[in-house]
């Protein structure tokens, strides 16, 4: 293949609209947009979520709720998620996500609640315990490791 037989993939170009250059070519005279009116004219149309005058949509409803731009967001796992690993291990955040025990690792890291049972002495690393979580590891002779 030379250079000068190359040609772009079919349908991958588009030709583009050419408009008022006569009758014939479906696009002369109005252009496409009709006869007079709003949206015939130069700049013509209305903004985004204008409704002809009437009060818009997303003033009629009311506001509800807030978003706090301070709250902590910890990934949050059970004991019971902790039963997949061998007695002996040291619990992180990395293992619990290679372990599919995690999906993601929040920004303030993992917080470990109690539900369920812990059956194996396991060292477990994190961001924060539930007092029920810290009393269960202990329980059993393990290590609860605030980061």
């Amino acid at each position: 293949m030379k250079i000068h037989e190359m040609s772009p993939q079919e349908g991958s170009r588009k030709s583009v609209k050419r408009l008022g250059r006569g009758t014939g070519s479906g696009l002369g005279k109005t252009s496409g947009k009709g006869h007079k009116g709003q949206w015939a004219r130069s700049g013509g149309g209305v903004r985004i979520g204008f409704e002809g005058g009437q009060m818009p949509l997303s003033r009629r409803l009311p506001k509800r709720g807030f978003d706090n731009n301070w709250k902590k967001v910890y990934s949050v796992i059970n004991l019971s998620d902790l039963e997949v690993f061998e007695e002996g291990t040291v619990v992180t955040a990395e293992l619990l996500l290679a372990a599919r025990v995690l999906s993601k690792i929040e920004p303030y890291g993992v917080k470990v609640l109690g539900n369920g049972e812990l059956t194996k002495k396991l060292t477990v690393q994190a961001s924060k315990f539930s007092k029920s979580a810290l009393e269960k590891i202990e329980k059993v002779g393990g290590k609860a490791e605030v980061l």
